[in-house]
């Protein structure tokens, strides 16, 4: 893997205001995606992932706020870009395939008229012929037949809806790319061939990828790390074979319990209590209160996420540092 990073994040922190009253949904979140990487993240619903691509897109509206950190992409921080930067920047360096197709393509205009718009959103002086000729292109690059461009979304299957969602999203190559539960929905076999779309388009372009997601079993076939995340904070980073073979923060080995496996025969541990309302979270470690091993200092000060080896990081007091 190339150890170029072609997206650091460094603290983000973005809240939505109820009242007068601050609700944490990303909580000083700080991660490096590297050039040409696939990196997972998953965590219950309300964990803060999809806060987090929104954030990075800079697509949230009232009542979300950034409230602080940094986003460096190509040596410039999107979170300080001014509007026209950052529409400028969507697409064209930073894309998202988001969660639900049938929601992010409109219902009444055609295929080809939706890619048409995003490329001459961007680029000027391209003549129809040439946008007809690139919308040809792309859709064939996820598999999809050129006739699809003459098409209106409710035509299409949902497979087929979602693999329109990835040309759209990669229609002026970007460096990074974005896909928010990609296969949600999708029946199992569907899925399969999204994932390889969305694998095949990333390695031609060379693009970084970060995949949010429910399904370990996807994230396993796909990621290169994988990133779990728990009350708005990122509290594991590791090697996708580490993290299976060897996951080190408590919330992370309880994950893999709850997961069947094809090489033994055990049960299936689920994982007691529900994660916390971000309104109330429990003082120290907001996932103590479900842990099996908590101790007294976890109810005292929240840990941070810190290297317990050169390529993994974890935020466990719990947890001893290990040779790289």
């Amino acid at each position: 893997m190339n150890q170029d990073i072609a997206l650091q994040v460094n603290n983000l922190r973005v809240s939505y205001m109820t009242g007068n009253r601050e609700v944490k949904a990303v909580d000083d979140v700080s991660f490096s995606l590297y050039a040409g990487e696939r990196l997972g993240i998953v965590g219950e619903s309300g964990s803060g992932k999809t806060t987090l691509a929104l954030a990075l897109m800079r697509l949230h509206k009232p009542p979300a706020y950034i409230m602080g950190g940094e986003a460096i992409l190509n040596g410039r921080d999107l979170l300080a870009l001014e509007r026209e930067e950052m529409r400028q920047t969507r697409w064209s360096k930073l894309s998202l395939i988001p969660q639900g197709s049938m929601n992010s393509l409109n219902p009444v205009v055609k295929i080809k008229h939706q890619m048409a718009d995003a490329i001459e959103a961007h680029e000027s002086g391209w003549t129809r012929s040439q946008i007809g000729k690139r919308i040809g292109e792309l859709l064939g690059r996820v598999g999809l037949p050129e006739s699809v461009a003459e098409m209106y979304p409710h035509e299409l299957s949902g497979g087929m809806k979602q693999r329109v969602c990835i040309a759209l999203a990669i229609i002026l190559e970007p460096s990074v790319i974005i896909a928010d539960e990609p296969t949600s929905a999708l029946d199992v076999v569907v899925q399969r061939v999204v994932m390889q779309t969305l694998n095949d388009v990333q390695e031609e372009l060379n693009a970084a990828m970060i995949i949010i997601g429910h399904d370990m079993g996807l994230m396993a076939q796909s990621a290169d790390r994988l990133a779990v995340m728990y009350a708005g904070k990122m509290v594991e980073v590791s090697p996708i074979k580490s993290f299976f073979h060897d996951p080190q923060h408590p919330y992370s080995k309880l994950l893999i319990s709850s997961l069947p496996s094809p090489e033994e025969k055990r049960d299936l541990a689920g994982i007691p209590g529900s994660q916390p309302s971000l309104l109330e979270l429990p003082s120290g470690c907001a996932f103590h209160p479900r842990c099996p091993i908590a101790i007294e200092q976890c109810q005292q000060a929240i840990p941070p996420l810190r290297h317990i080896r050169s390529d993994r990081r974890v935020a466990c007091d719990l947890v001893e540092d290990q040779a790289s």
